[in-house]
């Protein structure tokens, strides 16, 4: 099994490494035919409008849609999230994938200064609460009703899932807890599977 990492911006070395820890391969994921060569991607934090412009430059962003689509299986964290989302409150004309029934807020939490982490109890990974890094985090602000929500905070969902795809407004790399991404994995196991 090989997981991309979507190699613009944000915490790239950070997902890598825990993959890494897990033993998994990877591939940054640069250019459109990088995409044939993985069994899921990680679209990883930084900021929306820059992913997509380069998304778009590298005639990245079309193929990347139709994968995702068509079952390949995605995580994005914090930007990653705005990017997969169908709908963004207050950014109208912001182009995004798509492909995940949520509405999101961008920055919703405020600036870099207000940046926090909390503990979250996070059942469908285990009984172990886990420390959820918020920094510049976008809300979700509903979800579709196929989106399972497996993650709250304040009453808000934070970790959502539909299908193959996973979406976050905290960063899971910046812990040394790896059971996200082991649960991650296990949707990239069953479509490796078929």
């Amino acid at each position: 099994m090989r997981i991309g990492i979507l190699s613009i911006q944000g915490s790239i070395i950070e997902h890598k490494n825990m993959l890494k820890k897990l033993d998994v391969d990877t591939i940054l994921i640069k250019k459109s035919e990088d995409l044939d060569k993985i069994d899921g991607i990680i679209i990883p934090g930084g900021e929306s409008t820059t992913f997509l412009t380069v998304l778009e430059n590298t005639g990245l962003f079309k193929k990347l849609q139709d994968a995702i689509k068509a079952g390949l299986p995605a995580m994005g964290t914090c930007a990653g999230l705005i990017l997969l989302a169908k709908r963004i409150e207050n950014h109208p004309h912001q182009k995004s994938l798509g492909v995940l029934d949520i509405t999101v807020s961008r920055n919703a939490y405020g600036r870099q200064r207000e940046s926090f982490s909390t503990y979250l109890d996070i059942p469908a990974i285990g009984d172990k609460p886990f420390e959820a890094v918020f920094i510049r985090a976008p809300q979700i602000l509903d979800v579709g009703k196929d989106v399972k929500v497996l993650g709250v905070f304040m009453e808000k969902p934070v970790f959502v899932e539909e299908k193959s795809i996973l979406g976050l407004t905290f960063h899971p790399e910046l812990t040394d807890d790896t059971r996200i991404h082991e649960y991650f994995l296990q949707r990239c196991i069953g479509r490796n599977e078929m």
